[in-house]
């Protein structure tokens, strides 16, 4: 067993010996398993610990905000899709109400309170933070195999943004070798921008997106991206949103760079959409091992076409890159869970400050109920 799993462990017979009797008998019986699972998800991730105490401030203080952070992750595990519904979820429920910490229905607030309360965590990145500090404390001195990279299509509820035409200009001569302009990818690559610079500097703006699925066939949104680094248990361990138009590739080093500064990791794994030479020399740089699925790009071909011969004569035996690739598939179950689960699929909010909130939640989420799974 990994030392991770020891670690899950441990926890969870904490939480069943001590959590769930001492809730057993404060708490209406019976509690369903869901009410279970979602008392364990706000255990693990703490939500409160990152929310602004505003005790000593001057004015009046603002609802418990403490209650109502606690009841976005709530939503996001019991999967309600408007606010309204999780506010009449929560008066008439006692027990969902008093583990999100509102001790009567009275004090639960209006849904306009409510939404205030989202912006104000959509603009402190509460579930982004809260997040980062989970998967810091799990992956503490421990050792990742592979992370796989991939975006997954995001459909808002709003216009798409109208892209100004550009005017063709003459042509003008070719600017001198060295003197050309960076493209976005190569400033990453070249170190002289901060990761927040970096991630300021992708786009955000709600636009139409186009992907190719793997069945080969094209479909078109519009919305958003969300850049996902994923572990070989499915676990989330970074995510970045950007507009629908915008190019994987462009998201892969500031995606990586974040990853970094919680998880050390050995592989690189990213399909055809990630090649790129500053990809590749940035993920060395880092000291991983980038595997990214080239035979689209045309290159390596004939390698791979003898790799293949030589699986066909021993079943037994597949290269060893062909092997960790196909480990990248875990990326596309976390993709789907997000949507079918943890309420990707129902976005209603507009702007990409509380679009990433509410995905924030989703990933938050899920990253605890993943590793309550592994626990288990």
């Amino acid at each position: 067993m990994s030392g991770l799993r020891i670690t899950l462990s441990q926890y969870w017979e904490k939480v069943q010996n001590t959590l769930f009797p001492y809730l057993e008998e404060t708490l209406d019986s019976p509690l369903s398993e869901r009410l279970l699972n979602c008392i364990a998800v706000l255990d693990m991730v703490r939500i409160e610990r990152f929310v602004f105490d505003f005790r000593g401030c001057v004015g009046r203080p603002p609802k418990n905000r403490t209650a109502i952070a606690r009841a976005f992750i709530a939503k996001t595990v019991f999967d309600i899709s408007t606010t309204k519904l999780l506010i009449d979820r929560l008066k008439s429920d006692r027990n969902l109400r008093r583990v999100c910490g509102f001790e009567s229905s009275l004090q639960i607030p209006s849904e306009s309170a409510f939404s205030r309360a989202f912006q104000e965590f959509a603009l402190t990145k509460l579930a982004a933070e809260a997040h980062q500090a989970l998967i810091r404390t799990v992956y503490k001195n421990k050792i990742v195999q592979h992370v796989s990279k991939d975006s997954t299509a995001i459909e808002g509820r709003e216009k798409a943004v109208k892209k100004v035409k550009v005017v063709k200009e003459k042509k003008k001569k070719r600017a001198p070798k060295g003197c050309a302009e960076l493209t976005r990818i190569e400033k990453q690559a070249a170190g002289v921008m901060s990761l927040d610079e970096m991630i300021k500097d992708l786009p955000t703006a709600c636009d139409v997106g186009q992907k190719t699925s793997s069945t080969g066939h094209s479909y078109a949104w519009v919305g958003y991206k969300l850049h996902l680094s994923v572990d070989d248990h499915g676990i989330p361990l970074a995510a970045i949103l950007s507009s629908a138009s915008m190019n994987d590739s462009q998201a892969a080093i500031p995606l990586a760079n974040l990853t970094a500064k919680y998880v050390t990791n050995l592989y690189d794994l990213m399909d055809s959409g990630y090649y790129a030479n500053a990809i590749i020399m940035h993920s060395e740089a880092l000291g991983h091992v980038p595997i990214i699925d080239r035979a689209a790009k045309g290159e390596a071909q004939k390698k791979e076409k003898e790799a293949e011969k030589l699986a066909r004569q021993n079943l037994n035996w597949m290269p060893a890159e062909v092997m960790r690739y196909k480990t990248r598939t875990t990326i596309e179950r976390v993709n789907a869970r997000l949507k079918e689960e943890f309420g990707a699929f129902n976005i209603r909010v507009k702007g990409a400050c509380k679009v990433f909130a509410h995905l924030m939640y989703g990933v938050l989420a899920q990253t605890a109920d993943q590793l309550l799974k592994l626990a288990t």
